[in-house]
């Protein structure tokens, strides 16, 4: 059997459908198994030993291409594309994202068994049985569980998985030695795409003070190169010596300081949950949104107050406020670390 998963992006998301992969391989441990992804997020699953391969939508080129009216290249490389997924004879796609356009692909892999969830946007005419999300909404990767046990794939063991390679942990360790933080760290993850999902920089500032003063952490910034001015910001902000690699970073190197880090603090951010796929001591922020409540891990929390908005996802009725943000104290933030590493050390 040749088993196509599509979920092209986000970060989280692709993290969090990781555990149908072993759900697959324990179901179908003679399958090819192979994943469709987007190429900001295919090094999430690369190197992953329960899949056979990974593909790369080359989505970027074909905006291109869409945005300079060069219309014929667009459709030579859309059939190329289709004849790449057609080549391979895949017998099952499985779309987990719903959109048309992983709906699109999971139609041009030519599988004569397509399965859609939630599927969407007219995608579900492109399926040959879609399957609605469901599951326990504040359980992290619920509806990818779900998923899993309509098709009848094992999923008591449902957790995360992000495989490093021997040069990312390399380049964790050069930084180690470069910043003199062999005796721990913590990992400040602060930066989405959307306002209302950030906490107040003043306030990173402060929990980075604290952390070093109090819990003899000194913090290390991650973030994309979108995020440096803000980083810089947060950084002089600080009395304590905060380490800034924000911009400096690819994903899976950013995933190799966060697995040598003894506290991860982020929101609601891809580069926030590799804290609990790679079973590190993790404490999310979560308002606008809420990806979940139950980490399934012991030594992961979430801190949430829900507000009669809450959450309001892509759509804040605050006037910028964000008060749901701001009802999250430091105080709060440093003794759920504190609970967090007591617990990790236990």
């Amino acid at each position: 059997m040749k088993i196509l998963l599509v979920r092209l992006s986000a970060i989280g998301d692709v993290l969090f459908a990781t555990p149908l992969i072993d759900a697959l391989r324990r179901a179908h441990a003679n399958a090819e198994i192979v994943w469709l992804a987007q190429p900001e997020c295919a090094p999430l699953i690369e190197g992953h030993p329960g899949l056979d391969a990974v593909l790369v939508w080359p989505r970027r080129e074909w905006l291109a291409l869409w945005r300079a009216r060069r219309f014929a290249a667009l459709i030579g490389e859309f059939a190329a594309f289709r004849r790449r997924l057609r080549a391979e004879h895949f017998d099952l796609a499985i779309d987990l994202q719903g959109l048309l356009k992983s709906g699109l692909l999971a139609w041009l892999s030519g599988a004569p068994q397509r399965v859609g969830l939630g599927s969407r946007e007219g995608s579900q005419w492109l399926m040959t049985r879609t399957i609605p999300r469901g599951g326990d909404a504040r359980r992290i990767g619920s509806e990818y569980r779900h998923l899993a046990a309509t098709l009848g794939l094992p999923s008591e063991e449902f957790s995360m998985a992000l495989h490093l390679a021997r040069a990312d942990e390399a380049f964790a360790e050069a930084q180690v030695r470069k910043y003199a933080l062999g005796d721990g760290y913590a990992v400040l993850c602060p930066f989405t795409t959307r306002p209302q999902k950030h906490w107040l920089e003043s306030r990173w500032a402060e929990l980075a003070d604290r952390l070093a003063g109090e819990l003899g952490l000194r913090s290390v910034l991650l973030g994309g190169p979108g995020d440096r001015a803000a980083a810089k910001r947060i950084r002089t902000a600080t009395r304590s010596d905060l380490v800034s690699l924000v911009g400096e970073t690819s994903l899976r190197e950013a995933a190799a300081v966060i697995a040598g880090a003894r506290l991860l603090v982020g929101v609601d951010t891809g580069l926030g949950h590799m804290g609990i796929a790679l079973r590190r001591p993790s404490l999310l922020l979560f308002g606008s949104t809420r990806p979940y409540l139950d980490t399934g891990r012991p030594d992961a929390q979430v801190l949430y107050h829900a507000l009669d908005c809450s959450p309001c996802r892509r759509d804040p009725t605050c006037e910028g406020r964000f008060t749901c943000m701001r009802l999250i104290a430091v105080d709060e933030c440093l003794a759920a670390a504190r609970e967090l590493l007591g617990r990790s050390a236990g």
